[in-house]
């Protein structure tokens, strides 16, 4: 069977009222909205080739602790675990419940494709206009919803297909060009293709990509109170933000992409003249709007990727099939990933 074809990114049909690059549309079929975006590129035949990692009979589990940063960034909540005696709830049975309240943007996470809109319209993915309330509803109120959150993985049986980690951090230590994840480093497409190549690794249509930096392990190392201060400072390595990436990242057909960074992007954001910004300077520059809410591809941040690798070098190869079945819960804006590395 034929891979899906889709334009490239210059090629894309323009969209009313929107700046080139959208994708709205490409996915649709019969007369519906598409809520998945490029995991439309994980078809059938796609993922049975990717099958063809599994050699080792190992697996790698990509998931940080809920709970590794005491006091999470962008002002959110950090986790609340509640133990309860059975003897309390349960008529007198010894044992245990639990309770988790969590921001899930805390720790590693997927973002859906309306956790950051085109910042100029509201719109997030495939023009979508929901609102908090919409998200809000109950399962039982949207069934066949048209709502591009992570709950529409569950449908189509999550997330398998063929990984690919660019081992940035390991590449960078072997050339001798040393930096600091809380700085300002902004990893060029050049220097991606870079590492694929240092690595000897090939880009499939479909692959899942997933980019190391040592940010959480700069993180793990640091006691509760610096990380506060580390991540206090609102700058944090990551990719180049900028439409030069975007078209990369469109016309390599990636499904999805993850890394262990806060925000896959370099921040602070730049502003079009080229000098760093705010926040508020990433309607213009910021991967998140393009990937997300144009392309419809999944962004993960925060995934721990030391154990992967460890085992890639080990190995000698980067690729392997991964999973991923974020919480089952309707209006997901975001979800813990509940990755693995199979081999």
């Amino acid at each position: 069977m034929p891979h899906l074809t889709v334009p490239d990114y210059d090629d894309l049909p323009p969209v009313e009222g929107m700046p080139h690059g959208c994708a709205w549309g490409i996915f649709d079929r019969g007369g519906k909205k598409d809520t998945l975006g490029c995991l439309n590129f994980l078809d059938p035949s796609t993922v049975r080739e990717a099958y063809k990692e599994l050699t080792e009979g190992t697996s790698v589990s990509m998931n940080w602790p809920l709970d590794a940063i005491s006091k999470p960034g962008f002002a959110r909540k950090a986790v609340v675990h509640k133990v309860i005696r059975g003897e309390e709830q349960l008529g007198g049975v010894r044992g245990f419940d639990d309770e988790l309240e969590f921001n899930t943007q805390a720790s590693s996470q997927w973002d859906s494709l309306v956790h950051f809109k085109h910042q100029e319209t509201g719109c997030g993915y495939n023009g979508n206009v929901s609102t908090k309330e919409d998200f809000e509803r109950p399962s039982r109120e949207l069934n066949n919803s048209e709502l591009p959150t992570l709950e529409q993985w569950h449908g189509r049986g999550g997330l398998v297909g063929r990984g690919v980690l660019l081992d940035y951090l390991a590449y960078s230590e072997a050339k001798g060009a040393k930096y600091g994840c809380f700085s300002d480093k902004r990893i060029s497409i050049e220097e991606l293709e870079d590492v694929a190549r240092f690595q000897g690794t090939e880009f499939k249509q479909g692959d899942i990509l997933i980019i190391r930096t040592g940010f959480t392990a700069e993180l793990d190392a640091a006691s509760a109170d610096f990380q506060g201060d580390l991540l206090s400072t609102g700058t944090y390595v990551g990719l180049e933000g900028s439409e030069k990436t975007a078209r990369w990242f469109w016309n390599k057909r990636f499904s999805a992409v993850a890394s262990d960074a806060i925000a896959l992007e370099t921040m602070p954001p730049l502003k079009e003249d080229g000098t760093p910004g705010n926040i508020t300077d990433m309607r213009h520059t910021a991967l998140h709007q393009y990937l997300l809410s144009f392309f419809g591809m999944h962004i993960g941040e925060l995934w721990d990727l030391e154990a992967l690798s460890e085992k890639c070098k080990a190995l000698g190869r980067y690729s392997f099939v991964l999973t991923s079945v974020p919480l089952n819960v309707s209006g997901s804006i975001a979800s813990p990933p509940n990755a693995l590395a199979l081999f």
